[in-house]
This record gives structure tokens, C-alpha cells and sequence, in this order.
């Protein structure tokens, strides 16, 4: 009964071994997840070259005399360029869904396939080692002869063997498809960035097209009232730099403390200046420098085309807030980069419901005035304070005392 019962093992064994091998075999899956088709490829790389193309072109017109019609093109451009950046990062973000919808699929796939595996491997393993007892003496007892002995050994090998070269096999291929997973993960984050990008240039688009019809708004679409606009921004600049380095006509009031009401803002146009606001310059020994570093955190409008406000500092502001937002410091913002009327803008241009201007810290008041190339008599205030050596002027007001 015993050598009956082995032989029985035997035989069972070896179709079990044999089986799997012969009528349902399974191959370790390595390809490579599906790439992008060519055709998105070319579309990218024709829209990449598109962007390319306005690129020069924009700077070609920059280069140009400024104009009204030449900053109009300009502005036309860069609205087409800004919408072709959005439709390359829309189509790269299309691309990189189904590249890794394609490869999830596939490692799905493979998932699948090695748990079933594993799975014949396993019941493998338990049937060799219920008969690993078994001596090759026995297994002559149940064979018809020799040949056939040494056959049923040899394949038991085969089987053997095979079942190496398959976990060998699919574990590559499984590590492969970890590999694909890692980089389309990294993929999946580039999918993020992609679309956090694709919401700044949709921001940026719509800025540009109200920019634009900012431009054309204040110029009411002449040439001469464009003129007129850059003519003005620079006879302000040449004002606000001779201001600046002390060549304007001041008398000394006295001193004053943070807060004290110490002029009021013109209402409607006044020298250098097409409509109400306050320009407020922080400057140390005759150098500008940036008042958001000393302003503090308030409420705003932004009504300056997009420009930064950043304040960091802990001065409270010399006008009430809501504080209305029209133009920021430094060589990028919107007026500087439509009108080209100046390098940089050395203040901020704001305005508020309030007329009043009151002074940011204590110091000694001045009030003072500059007549430049353009004629007119530029009225502004300065406070020095002492304690640092910073001075305070404020533009385009009302002397208050």
C-alpha cells in the first residue's frame, strides 16, 4: 500500500509539475509602458516652436520706437504667446494622464498575473515537498522500466528547473513594472506643477488682456494722449529725482510725529499727474530705496496691472487703507513696461478714500516744491528722521499747515 500510495504521489506530481508547464504556460511580462504617440509629440514640439517665434518677435518690437500701435502689437503678442504656453502645458498634461492611465493598467495587469503565480508556485512547493521523501528506489518499483525511471526523474528536473527560471523571470519583470511605477509617479508630480502653472498663465493671460484695454482706456486710443501719458511719467521722473537729491525749494515747518496729518492729496490732475493719488518715496542720503521694507501688512486694491505688493516692514501707512494699489517700486512694473517713460519707478503711486496724509514715523517736517523742464510747480512734503537717516516725501499734495 505504501509504494502503491507513492506511485499514486508520483504520478500526480508530475502532471501537477508538468501540466502548468505544457498546457497554460506563463512568461514574465518586461515591456515597457506605452510612450507618448508621436503625433502629441510633434504637436508639442510645433507649439514649443511657435512660442520660440513670438518670443523674437516681441523682442524685436520692444526694440522698436514706442508707440502706441508698437506697444498695442506688443501686447497682442505676448496674449498670443501666454495662450500658446497654455495650450503647450494643457497637451502636456494630456499626454502625461494617458502615459500613466497606460502604465497603471499594465502594472495592474502584471499584479494579477504574479499573484496567480505565486499562487501555482506555492501548491508546487507543497506537493515536491509531500513526496521529497520519496526514494528513487520506489519510483523504479512504479515505473515500466529503466527508460522510463530515468524519464519521470528528468522531468521532475525540467519542472524544476522551469519553475526557477519563472520566479526569476517574473520577479524582473515585477521589479521593471516598480521601476515604470516610481518614474510615473514622479510624472503624476510633474502632472501638479503642470497644472499649478497652467493656473498662473491663466491668471496672466487675463491680466494682460485687461492690461491692454487699460492702455487703450487711457489713451482713448490716440497717439497723442499716449505721447502726452509718456511725456508726463517723464517730466514726473526728472522731478521726483531732482526731489530726491535735494534740489527742490523747502522750508523747514518743524517737527511732526508718526501720524500727524501733514498734507492732503490733490484731487484730479495736477503737475505731472493725470488724476488723484499720493507718490510716496522712502530715500537715505539721496538713494531711493524700497518702501515696502518698511511699510507694513494692509488691506489693498490692486489696480496697478498686476504689479507685487509685498510690504514686510512694521510702518503703518501714511494714507488710510483700503489702500488703492497703482503702481509698485522698481524696474517691472506694468507703467514702466507699457510707457518705457522711465528705467524704474523710485515709489508707490497710491490713493484711498481719504485725502489726508499723515507722516509714517516722527521727524522734522519740510514743505517744498520743484519746477522742472515741464513747467509746473511739483508741491510736495519731506519728513527727516533723524534717528536713521531716512528721509519720507510725499507727492502731488496740499500743504496742511
Amino acid at each position: 500500500m505504501l509504494i502503491l500510495r507513492n506511485v499514486l504521489a508520483i504520478s500526480s506530481l508530475v502532471f501537477f509539475l508538468l501540466a502548468p508547464t505544457f498546457f497554460n504556460p506563463i512568461s514574465a511580462q518586461t515591456a515597457t509602458p506605452t510612450p507618448t504617440s508621436s503625433t502629441n509629440q510633434l504637436r508639442i514640439t510645433d507649439l514649443q516652436n511657435q512660442i520660440n517665434d513670438l518670443e523674437n518677435k516681441i523682442s524685436d518690437l520692444k526694440s522698436q520706437q514706442k508707440t502706441l500701435s508698437s506697444q498695442i502689437s506688443v501686447m497682442d503678442n505676448q496674449i498670443k504667446l501666454t495662450q500658446l504656453r497654455i495650450d503647450a502645458t494643457q497637451q502636456q498634461i494630456t499626454d502625461l494622464a494617458l502615459d500613466i492611465d497606460t502604465a497603471d493598467k499594465k502594472i495592474n495587469t502584471l499584479d494579477n498575473s504574479l499573484k496567480k503565480l505565486t499562487g501555482v508556485l506555492i501548491d508546487r512547493i507543497v506537493a515536491t515537498y509531500e513526496v521529497g521523501t520519496i526514494q528513487p528506489f520506489h519510483i523504479l518499483l512504479s515505473s515500466d522500466n529503466v527508460s522510463n525511471f530515468f524519464s519521470r526523474l528528468n522531468y521532475l528536473k525540467i519542472a524544476q528547473e522551469h519553475d526557477k527560471k519563472l520566479i526569476y523571470d517574473t520577479t524582473q519583470a515585477k521589479n521593471d513594472y516598480a521601476n515604470q511605477k516610481e518614474i510615473f509617479e514622479k510624472k503624476k508630480q510633474k502632472v501638479e506643477e503642470l497644472k499649478s502653472q497652467l493656473e498662473a498663465y491663466t491668471a496672466q493671460l487675463d491680466q494682460e488682456k485687461k492690461n491692454k484695454q487699460r492702455l487703450l482706456s487711457e489713451t482713448q486710443g490716440s497717439e497723442a494722449n499716449y505721447q502726452r501719458l509718456l511725456a508726463n511719467a517723464r517730466a514726473e521722473y526728472e522731478a521726483i529725482q531732482g526731489i530726491i537729491a535735494g534740489r527742490g525749494t523747502e522750508g523747514e515747518i518743524g517737527p511732526v510725529n508718526q501720524g500727524d496729518v501733514i498734507a492732503t492729496i490733490i484731487q484730479g490732475a495736477s503737475c505731472n499727474s493725470t488724476g488723484s493719488h499720493l507718490h510716496f518715496t522712502v530715500s537715505r542720503n539721496g538713494n531711493p530705496e524700497n518702501p515696502f521694507s518698511y511699510l507694513k501688512s494692509v488691506d489693498y486694491v490692486n489696480q496697478s496691472g498686476g504689479d507685487t505688493f509685498n510690504p514686510s516692514g512694521s510702518w503703518e501707512w501714511p494714507i488710510s487703507p483700503t489702500i488703492q494699489f497703482n503702481q509698485g517700486y522698481g524696474s517691472d512694473t506694468w507703467f514702466v513696461r507699457t510707457y518705457h517713460a522711465y528705467p524704474s519707478h523710485n515709489g508707490l503711486d497710491i490713493n484711498s478714500s481719504s485725502s489726508l496724509v499723515k507722516a509714517v514715523k516722527n521727524g522734522t517736517l519740510f514743505q517744498g516744491s520743484y519746477t522742472g523742464n515741464s513747467g509746473c510747480r511739483l508741491r510736495y512734503v519731506r519728513v527727516h528722521h533723524a534717528d536713521d537717516g531716512l528721509d519720507t516725501f510725499y507727492l502731488h499734495v496740499n500743504y496742511s499747515r
